[in-house]
Order: C-alpha cells, then structure tokens, then sequence
C-alpha cells in the first residue's frame, strides 16, 4: 500500500524471510563464524541459543547457505516425536530407503550405512534440530547416542541443537552432563544493539528501493526501545510506523509515529492494562501496591513460525481445553488454596470435544480470558478471594500477606525454579492480550487454567504466545520490605543471614550481625550465581524469591510435574 508512496519496490519490512534483505550484524557474523568453524573442523554437538525472534532461523539458513556442496543436511523443525519418529525423520531427510521394520534398531542400522558411506565418499552429514528445549530425555538420550556412530578416527554425525534459552538450562542439569561434555561450541544469540537497529533498518529499505533514510534517528530511538533488538519486532513495528506516515501523508517516520506504531501492535491504546504496573523503580522498596515494573517495553503480539528454507508446519495441535475437559487439581504443598481451586465438574451431556490450537481457543468467545478471572485464580490458590469491584488485585492480595511481582522477558526455566502458579500473557496476532493460570509445567507440556478451565499443552506451541510477560505472587513472611544491598543495617540482614544458613543446612549464628558486610556480600552473590539471577549482591525481590522458593514453605502452593 505505502511503497510507491515511499518509492519503494516491495515491502522492506515483510514477516517472511527472503535472503536479499538478511542483515548479519557483528553478533551474527560471530555466531556464523562459530557454526561453519565448529562444522568443519569436529563432531558431536553445537549449540545455539538466542530468544524468541532474535534471527536463530536466519542463521541457520546462513550456515546451510555456506556449507560444501558435498553435506547432507537432515533438519527436524519439530522435535516431539517418539524415538521410532525421529529417527524415522532423520533418514527421510538423508533420503534413504526406509528399514523393513519400524523399530530403533533398524533405523539405527540404515543411518550408520549412509554414514559410512557418506564419509567414504567424503561428505559431511550434519543434523539440524529446531526447538531443540523440548526434546524429551529419551530423545536427548538416543541424539547423544547418535554421535557414537564414528570411525576410529573421527564423528560421523554433526549435531546442531537450536533452541530458546532453556536449551541451555536443560544441558546444565547435572543428569545431561555426558551430552554437555560432547558440545564442541556454542553460542547464545543476543538482540540487536541500537546502533545494529539503525544498519538494519537502513539495510532493508535499500533492498527494497529506497533512496533516502526514511526513518529519523529519534524514530530508530524509539524503534529500537519498543522492539529491544529483536529484528522481527522491528519489522512489525517498522512496517505499521511506514503505514502510518503513508496515511498521514508523510514523506518521513518520526519517534512519534513509531511510539504509536507500537501501541497499535501491542494493542496497549485505548484499553485499560493488562494489570495494574507500578511506575517508580524496580526494587521491593519501590513497589506499589507490590507490583514491580521492571520495564516499560511492551511485549511482542506473536510468534509467527518463521520460514525455514520454506514454509514451517504450525504448531503441534494440543487437546481441546473445552469445557468437558476437567484434569486433576495442581498438587501443592498443603496450600488451602490449590483445593480451592479445583477443576470444574464435567456437564453430564458433553459432546466429545475435537482438537483445536491455542490459536483457536484464545479466538473463542467462549473463553473469554479476562485479568480478573486469572487474578482470582491465582489468589484462590494461594487461599485468598478477590472482589473486582474492591479494588486493585495487589492491594488485596497484601491483606492476604501476599505481594506481586510483575516481570517483563521472563523464561520457562525461571517458572521452574521458583515452581509456583503464575499468570502468563498469552497475546494473539492481533495485539490482544490473555491472561492465563500455567498451573503445571512438565518436560514438555504446560498446564493451564482460564476462566475455570483446565487444559494442556505443548511447551512448544505455548512459546509461540507466550514472550515472558508475567504475574506471581509471593508470601514474603520475614523477609525485608525493602532491598538489601551491601552496607546497609537492618534488621532485615539478620534474616537474609538466617535464611542462608538454613538453606546451607548450616545452624543460625546467636545474635547475627544486622550489618551487610563483605563475607555476607560474597555468600549472596554465590548464591545467585548458582541460581541464575543477576549477581549484583542485592537481595531484591527476585533473589529473596528465590531463597523462598528453595525453603518450600508450608502453605504454598506448587506447579505440577508429572504431566
């Protein structure tokens, strides 16, 4: 619609990939370097990690771009299969007869062949795993055995996992440690810096025709603000700030227009939020109403599947969460509330319910997801009620003992630490936001509640909704009502001294210091970096959350595992 106003040839900013507007930043032209090395020169394993839409897939489509003609590539861009399955995949991808028999064993018989023969002939087989965090255990078991197929010199396979953050959680446990010990490189994949932001969207626009920059250096500002470095995010909103200029008859993008590019793809205009954030600094003596605002960025609308040499198949299809679906209540630590909270009874004539996608249920108006029905579901599992028409949900919730913590970019493997219930964003390609319970989190599963309702589904597919926009709440007991950072006095040292003794099994010392001295500042920052939290020694809310966590206190209700 706006390129001939622009004087462009095509759309700079459209979602599918095309290689003529790949822009390798110096991040990329680094983990390219990696890949290709770690390809070339070893076998076993590489990893690469990086957030949803920082361009995993993008270079990815670099490296295969890049490899010698003599490589045999087997890529799976859906990793939950059964064992049977996946090895089934790997050698249609090879392109080999398929085994008389289905059996893992005869599959492992036709790939050590063309392995064999692959390397007499000189070429380098490599297997690409997409999504690779929710690779079940068997599954990591047979990849890891894969790479015992070698000649007595060298690997025959080359192993690439591809994978969020988490891939990098799950292959630290201690049980993954012989796969951990085969991973020849890795690299994480960071958004773009700002100064990446502004080569990039000059990149694209010169691609598509354009003569002149088209976008201000305030409107690169802001984009890059909204889009914290995340190429996909820039494209959506750069290509709604264009539209916007077009209709408004404008020949430049300033930081304006990009602001209400942003708020038109989160869909934060002309409704009320998502929750109420408080607006002073992060910290728990800045919190209002006990809900901390760690950034002011909204959160993407979607993760569309990007295209991958070609289209990708959507997402694995969940059962469906209707409402004849009632699963078992989460189990918890004797909390009052997890019983309150039980699953809603089955309506006698229920018709069997067919299987839809996440997509499709937040689509339906029967579910209707609202903040208050997500806020007093989580309140009933920590034993307390909510009133929507008394006021906000974190006020009511400290009459209860409780307090919230509002957090922006979280990670599954952050739920898991802290295993309590939390309310997620879930948001749509329309910018619409909904709210929901994940009450339980398996290997590779998630359980739901919203509006009653109780269903599972896919770690996978929920990734595609969920960008880490979260809700918990915490029963702080003793714990300090500010932050503790080194060389205050407070009385609150003496908890935080207590707490770390009993986590260390270690008996509390008579009459501890009240002091935050250097010993206790050491002790802190051990344990955060053991915990993956940011090591700065400031015991703020997500490290007292922590420690609470890790105490499992009665009365506190937890996610479910076996799912």
């Amino acid at each position: 619609m706006y390129t001939e106003f622009f004087g462009l040839n095509e759309n700079p900013f459209a979602i599918t990939p095309d290689p003529r507007y790949l822009y390798m930043s110096a991040r990329h032209t680094d983990a390219l370097a990696h890949l290709l090395y770690g390809i070339s020169e070893s076998g076993g394993f590489i990893q690469l990690t990086g957030e949803v839409g920082t361009g995993k897939t993008t270079l990815i489509r670099s490296v295969l771009e890049r490899l010698p003609a003599k490589a045999d590539i087997a890529l799976i861009l859906s990793p939950q299969l059964t064992t049977v399955e996946f090895l089934a995949t790997i050698v249609q991808e090879l392109h080999c007869p398929p085994p008389a028999e289905r059996t893992v064993k005869a599959y492992i018989d036709v790939l050590n062949a063309h392995l064999m023969q692959a390397h007499a002939e000189g070429r380098r087989v490599v297997l690409i795993v997409d999504e690779a965090q929710t690779l079940s255990p068997e599954l990591l078991e047979q990849v890891r055995l894969l790479t015992n197929l070698e000649t007595s010199k060298q690997k025959l396979l080359q192993i690439i996992l591809i994978g969020q953050p988490e891939l990098r959680e799950l292959l630290d446990r201690s049980e993954m440690r012989q796969i951990a010990q085969r991973i020849t490189g890795r690299y994480h994949l960071e958004p773009l810096t700002k100064d990446d932001t502004r080569e990039y969207v000059k990149h694209r626009l010169r691609v598509a025709g354009a003569q002149s920059d088209i976008f201000a250096s305030r409107a690169i500002a802001a984009l890059y603000r909204h889009s914290r470095g995340i190429p996909r995010l820039i494209n959506v909103i750069a290509d709604r700030a264009l539209l916007a200029a077009y209709t408004k008859d404008r020949r430049a993008v300033d930081a304006k227009l990009v602001h209400a590019a942003a708020a038109e793809v989160f869909g934060i205009r002309h409704r009320t939020p998502w929750w109420p954030i408080a607006t002073a600094t992060a910290g728990i003596a800045a919190v209002v109403f006990g809900v901390s605002n760690l950034g002011n960025a909204p959160n993407p609308p979607t993760r569309p599947a990007e295209a991958f040499m070609s289209a990708m198949p959507p997402p694995a299809q969940p059962a469906a969460p209707a409402a004849d679906v009632a699963l078992a209540p989460v189990a918890d630590r004797g909390s009052a509330g997890a019983e309150a909270h039980a699953a809603p009874a089955t309506p006698a004539a229920a018709e069997p319910a067919a299987a839809v996608t996440l997509a499709a249920l937040l689509e339906d108006p029967k579910f209707a997801l609202t903040t208050d029905a997500a806020i007093a579901e989580l309140l009933a599992l920590w034993g307390a009620s909510y009133d929507p028409a008394r006021g906000e949900p974190c006020i009511q919730a400290q009459e209860h003992g409780l307090r919230c913590l509002y957090q922006r970019r979280g990670t599954l493997g952050e739920l898991r630490r802290v295993n309590w219930p939390t309310i997620l964003s879930l948001v749509t390609a329309n910018g619409a936001e909904h709210p929901v319970v994940v009450t339980g989190l398996g290997y590779d599963r998630a359980r739901l509640t919203a509006n009653g309702h109780t269903f599972e589904l896919p770690l996978a597919e929920l990734s595609y909704y969920w960008f880490g926009d979260h809700l918990l709440l915490w029963r702080p007991g003793e714990a300090p009502a500010r932050d503790l950072s080194p060389g205050v006095d407070d009385e609150g040292v003496r908890w935080l001294r207590a707490t770390l003794a009993k986590l260390a099994g270690e008996a509390p010392a008579p009459d501890a210091s009240t002091v935050y001295d250097g010993a206790l500042e050491q002790r802190v920052r051990a344990y955060q970096r053991a915990h993956q939290l940011t090591v700065d020694g400031i015991v703020g809310a997500r490290t007292q959350i922590a420690m609470l966590a890790e105490l499992e206190l009665p009365n506190t209700p937890s996610l479910a595992e076996s799912l």
